[in-house]
């Protein structure tokens, strides 16, 4: 004779109650403001230089090596004196070390790309734009580290500005606004090209035009007539323009205004680009 023993398990369902009360337990945290957003992600481009402090070696080493090289290489030649000289050339190479360190936005960018961070980004619940703002803005940092290197560097060569201190901040200020603009552009490449050197091809064979032929080393007049055609459409020949005259004593409000109009429309036109393209990567 056998006997059958019958089991059964009873499983254990919580109520819905009690779920909404593990999964919410206080009110749900409100949707962080656009600055609040950008100001974040910007400090975490500055937490990146903090653990990998060789990212500043391109704000200090290489500011310091175009400054010396081209005030004795120049100064002499052209000016007969290199103190002269650095007085004419130090706001000039100071525009064209910031400028070409804002490549490095791009390269930022599209590394970023690469290694999935953007797919976590676009999950968040976040102003759109904000990791791109907050690129730039960790930038910003780097582009004043560099300011200030090359104006310490010119100090102790012997560039004395007219203009004081008053003249010196205002120039600054306006490069780090107009070089604020002009990392949209890098940020566009970095988001459309699909590598990392490919931005920095890019960039290169953009920049390196725009910042040799202009009036940062020579005065454009020394230049022959076709090539002063597109030096005088140069941004960066209006930029040096505005800041050499800030930092001589001598404002030029139509070059300062040109370029505050011209960052402008790099900021609307290629911050709309790269929206797009970060709406759709």
């Amino acid at each position: 004779m056998s006997a059958t023993t019958t089991e059964t398990s009873t499983t254990y369902v919580p109520a819905a109650e009690t779920l909404s009360a593990v999964m919410a337990p206080g009110t749900r945290p409100r949707r962080p403001s656009a600055l609040s957003a950008s100001i974040t992600f910007g400090w975490r481009a500055m937490l990146k230089i903090k653990h990998v402090p060789e990212q500043l070696f391109d704000v200090t080493a290489f500011p310091i090596i175009m400054t010396l090289m081209f005030t004795y290489l120049f100064g002499g030649a052209l000016a007969g004196s290199t103190t002269e000289y650095l007085q004419y050339l130090l706001p000039g190479i100071m525009v064209t070390s910031i400028v070409m360190i804002t490549m490095y936005t791009g390269v930022a960018v599209n590394t970023d790309i690469e290694k999935g961070v953007f797919d976590r980004f676009r999950s968040l619940s976040i102003w759109r734009p904000a990791p791109m703002v907050g690129y730039i803005l960790g930038d910003m940092f780097r582009y004043t580290v560099a300011s200030l290197v090359i104006l310490v560097v010119g100090l102790v060569l012997g560039f004395r500005p007219d203009g004081g201190a008053a003249g010196v901040l205002a120039g600054v200020g306006l490069l780090i606004v107009f070089s604020f603009a002009f990392s949209w552009v890098w940020t566009m490449f970095g988001l459309l090209l699909r590598s990392e050197k490919s931005v920095m091809g890019v960039s290169m064979l953009v920049l390196f035009p725009l910042t040799f032929l202009s009036n940062v080393f020579v005065d454009p007049e020394t230049m022959p007539g076709w090539l002063q055609v597109f030096v005088e459409v140069n941004p960066i020949t209006h930029l040096v323009s505005a800041v050499r005259s800030l930092m001589g004593g001598a404002t030029d409000t139509g070059e300062v205004t040109l370029v505050l109009i011209s960052s402008a429309v790099l900021v609307v036109v290629f911050g709309t680009l790269t929206m797009r393209l970060y709406n759709r990567k």
